[in-house]
């Protein structure tokens, strides 16, 4: 008797994952914003019940549409107009319980086991809601949607974190409020919003509070401005994590025979193991890279950065985890294996207890890709 191995085309290592694999891998995603995460159907709905009438469509389907194309200007500046409409329909708590109950349902669908999910607390006021109305609404919506999710077979945990934006000026009092709901929830703070004439620094007393109550927070940075805003984040401001962070490839320099060359900004990223949460098709709506193809996260992927990716806006950019993986093996030919080390990067870097992460890495992240691994086993 003897025995055959499999062919390289069957090899788990080297077999390209299908469309159906990638859904059922366990994802983890670390950036994406809830009120860029609407179902468009549920805006109708939402506009319709709140009065609202400024939608520029009216039907579900153009509507998604209408989204995707406006998000596809390439500007970063008109990307982030489109959600004037999204937050005008989430100023209620039962919208804003609504929406996050949904969101933590359909990235459960997607096979994302983990997620932390951002918003501004500041932009939801309008309807009369205090800041800590909005925060117990958006939290019990996840909790909501949770239990909905393990109802129907899935399992998925979402945190918040509470995003301060940087054309404002209530930073220290969005951190403050991150810090009082630690506990119940809300897992870090960010600062977004556009970067262009808006540096971090700006919002070093929220950050120097946060280091102060060893909190976590990630920041916004060299998505549409370069290096300074990545050295800012990281050197003046302490952020644990990037917030895109792709124009740190200017700072890499690739010669004409292949040999990488790495300046100290980039060198100091990849040592210290920064996580940099990149969202491809996000990237491209804003120009913040040219394609697919040229996206930095596949040299940064070779050079071994700790390279995280996640989604940004599911509904302006018409994606979702198990796409942005589809579009990756696509371009790259990722395989499982590279996959998995996109997820494990992201449970290693996020802002939950240490034991916690460990546990969904061996327990939930790791037999998850093994199984699908194994399934050539059985073809």
């Amino acid at each position: 008797m003897t025995s055959q191995s499999p062919s390289p085309a069957a090899s788990p290592a080297a077999a390209t994952p299908t469309a159906d694999q990638i859904r059922r891998a366990p994802k983890v995603l670390l950036h994406d914003h809830l009120d860029g995460g609407l179902r468009p159907g549920t805006v109708i709905e939402l506009a319709r019940d709140s009065g609202y009438t400024a939608l520029p469509e009216t039907e579900a389907d153009k509507l998604g549409l209408w989204f995707r194309e406006a998000a596809d200007s390439g500007s970063l500046e008109r990307y982030l107009e489109t959600f004037a409409h999204t937050c005008a329909v989430m100023q209620t708590r039962d919208a804003l319980h609504r929406v996050a109950a949904e969101c933590a349902e359909d990235l459960a669908e997607d096979g994302v086991v983990y997620a932390e999910v951002r918003y501004a607390p500041e932009q939801h006021l309008e309807g009369g809601l205090t800041l800590d109305e909005v925060v117990a609404a958006v939290n019990d919506g996840f909790r909501e949607g949770e239990r909905r999710a393990r109802e129907s077979g899935r399992r998925i945990r979402v945190g918040a974190l509470l995003t301060a934006m940087r054309h404002a000026a209530r930073s220290l009092e969005i951190a403050e409020l991150a810090n009082a709901h630690r506990d119940t929830g809300v897992v870090g703070f960010d600062i977004a919003g556009a970067e262009a004439g808006f540096p971090p620094t700006r919002h070093l007393d929220a950050f120097e509070y946060l280091k102060r109550e060893n909190n976590h927070f990630t920041i916004h940075a060299g998505e549409a401005f370069g290096l300074p805003s990545i050295w800012q984040a990281l050197q003046w401001c302490g952020a644990d994590r990037l917030g895109h962070g792709v124009r740190i490839i200017d700072d890499i320099e690739v010669a004409a025979d292949g040999a990488v060359s790495l300046g100290r900004l980039a060198a100091y990223v990849r040592d210290k193991r920064i996580p940099l949460e990149m969202c491809p098709t996000s990237n491209l709506q804003t120009g913040a890279v040219a394609s697919y193809a040229e996206h930095p996260i596949g040299l940064l992927r070779r050079l071994h950065f700790r390279v995280t990716v996640n989604t940004d806006n599911r509904l302006m950019s018409g994606t979702s985890m198990s796409r942005e993986f589809e579009l990756l093996t696509e371009v790259f030919g990722y395989t499982l294996d590279d996959l998995q080390w996109f997820t494990v990067n992201a449970m290693k870097s996020a802002f939950i207890p240490f034991d916690e992460r460990l546990a969904m890495i061996n327990d939930v992240i790791k037999p998850g890709y093994a199984e699908l691994k194994s399934e050539w086993l059985f073809g």
